[in-house]
């Protein structure tokens, strides 16, 4: 099987080679330039929880080693503090998201590539030829080592002026210009060490409608001041103006600074109207651009990636699903769309007049709390997405209880225990290509690995496991938020909830796992009629290596 063919080498296309890889398939990233990025601190990433996970489960040692934790995010008006959320695992606002430099970012996942032996990056490089037919696709690049390459399919992460989206004639439809501001990135002591502010309103004049401060290490900050949507040149003494007149606004006085980078970053709404053509996807900033009021595009990119890989992955191995693969477009286009949405509703809201305000229900705090929650990844502008209509949901079944996640939302992070007697958190078995099926059995922490592995419910379960029609691995967890004790959940590979059943029920079990890889349930062929403990269906042949 020829490799899948990434072409771009940002943080969305070099993350998807590193999922793949994982899942034991094989790639190629065709990188337009150099292989090495600009040092540019005024160029940063917020990863949320979640996709800061996923990036350090693909061997990224930069969020640990260069990335910055929030100690608490406070929110401002004029001169009022208006919410101050604490960040840490018993705080309310649970773990923080993860600040650093784009650069130090790329270089990370360029390194855990180097270390992975599936991954070829491809310099200098430019496409220039797509074509697909029914095994594969062929893409000629243009520069110095000009060639046809050939894959088995192409995902195009090459950004806002996606070549891949342009050869695929896809309109990318939207809105220019939603947001400005001016970004510098300095070092200099706050009187908030460790805390990111949103200051809406600030008392004085030179600062503008809002200004953001989020902290880097080695006391460098990021700093960002929303411009009047007039395309208004911004000077380097007006710039200056602004970094003096706001520090001294929140520290009484200008302190010294060392001004590191500079520049102004103009947000543009779009969402490509179709993200799958035959053998060739798009992800990130070439399937959509969105970033007013707080919203990340390069969290959504990389949940571009935790949906994407192990369907591909799914189908390299064992052939490919068109139900499964469209799931990509149908789960992942609706999510960003109600992100924009979300955001395009707000945006007269919060940034339109006085007398627009008047008319618009909300009290000015509520306002302020939709901007925070955009930044801190929460509600309908930062949440992680879920997908209760995916067409690899499987159907309502009297064998169903509810848990406190519902189907097709992100499953809790919790301690959980494997056969082999490791702990482990739930989101670390995550991106492996396989099931997860959790049994929720209180007690299970005191007990005896050697007792609970052959007694109750377990030898069932097990079985029931080993027969699904995808990998799977069997956890047990002591507890799930509002799960009852022998409940079974079963996971997606990206960490997605499929159903949650009243204790071992092999064939809906069976069932649900087909549903989830897009093949027919019990009823509709394929599926074993009996019980599986009575006729264990022998498991689909799988290419464990890679071709």
């Amino acid at each position: 099987m020829d490799p899948v063919i990434v072409v771009g080498a940002g943080p969305v296309g070099l993350a998807l080679a590193l999922s793949l890889a994982a899942q034991g398939v094989p790639s190629v990233v065709l990188d337009e330039g150099p292989g090495k990025d600009e040092p540019r601190p005024v160029r940063t990433a917020v990863l949320r929880p979640d996709t800061a996970a996923f990036v350090a489960g693909l061997g990224c040692t930069t969020l640990r080693d260069e990335g910055a934790r929030w100690v608490a995010w406070r929110s401002m008006r004029r001169g009022q503090l208006l919410r101050h959320v604490a960040f840490g695992e018993d705080a309310d606002g649970g773990p923080s998201p993860v600040h650093l430099p784009q650069h130090a970012l790329t270089r990370g996942l360029r390194d855990a590539i180097a270390a992975s032996g599936l991954v070829r990056v491809v310099t200098q490089s430019r496409l220039d030829v797509l074509e697909q037919d029914a095994e594969g696709v062929s893409i000629h690049t243009s520069g110095p080592g000009g060639t046809w390459w050939r894959g088995s399919y192409a995902v195009g992460c090459d950004g806002a002026r996606s070549t891949v989206r342009k050869l695929l004639d896809i309109r990318f439809a939207g809105r220019t210009a939603v947001e400005r501001q001016a970004v510098v990135a300095l070092r200099t002591e706050l009187p908030w060490p460790g805390e990111a502010l949103l200051h809406r309103m600030p008392p004085w004049r030179a600062a503008g409608d809002e200004v953001t401060a989020r902290p880097l290490q080695d006391g460098v900050w990021r700093l960002d001041w929303l411009l009047p949507p007039r395309a208004e040149l911004v000077t380097p003494d007006a710039l200056v103006g602004r970094i003096r007149d706001t520090l001294a606004g929140w520290c009484g006085e200008t302190p010294s600074y060392e001004l590191l980078d500079t520049g102004v970053h103009t947000v543009h709404h779009r969402l490509a109207r179709r993200w799958r053509v035959r053998r060739a996807f798009l992800a990130g900033d070439a399937a959509h651009l969105l970033g007013a009021l707080g919203t990340q595009c390069l969290d959504e990119g990389l949940r571009d990636v935790q949906n994407l890989a192990w369907k591909l992955a799914d189908a390299w191995h064992h052939g490919a699903c068109e139900v499964l693969l469209d799931s990509y477009q149908t789960e992942r286009r609706p999510a960003v769309a109600a992100r924009l949405r979300a955001a395009d509703q707000s945006l007269p809201v919060l940034r339109g007049g006085a007398g627009l305000r008047g008319w618009i229900p909300g009290s000015t705090r509520g306002h302020d709390a939709l901007v925070t929650d955009g930044h801190l990844g929460r509600g309908p502008l930062g949440a992680p997405p879920a997908y209760p209509h995916s067409p690899l949901a499987p159907q309502s079944a009297e064998s169903h209880v509810p848990v406190q996640t519902q189907p097709g939302a992100p499953v809790t992070d919790i301690p959980i225990t494997a056969p082999d007697g490791s702990t482990a958190a739930l989101h670390d078995r995550l991106g492996r290509g396989r099931l997860l099926v959790v049994l929720v059995a209180p007690g299970t922490g005191v007990w005896d690995r050697r007792h609970w592995l052959t007694a109750g419910v377990m030898p069932r379960l097990a079985a029931a496991v080993t027969a699904l029609p995808m990998d799977a691995e069997l956890l047990v967890a002591e507890d799930y938020p509002g799960a009852p004790a022998h409940t079974v959940l079963l996971v997606r590979p990206d960490g997605h909830l499929v159903a949650a059943f009243n204790g071992v029920q092999p064939q809906e079990l069976y069932a649900a796992a087909a549903t989830v890889r897009g093949r027919p349930g019990p009823g509709e062929g394929g599926a074993p009629g009996a019980d599986v403990e009575a006729e264990r269906p022998v498991p689909e042949e799988r290419t464990a290596d890679v071709n």
